[in-house]
């Protein structure tokens, strides 16, 4: 966690793409995953 505080302080915009890419990969796999794991 110490590592990723130093980075949001050096490559605040590199955390940004890295939270955006995660929240687009969350939501597809929301989308397909409760498409195919609905019972």
């Amino acid at each position: 966690s110490l590592i990723a505080g130093v980075l949001i302080l050096i490559m605040p915009r590199l955390l940004n793409y890295i939270v955006a890419v995660y929240l687009i990969v969350i939501g597809v796999i929301g989308l397909f995953g409760s498409g195919s794991l609905r019972l």
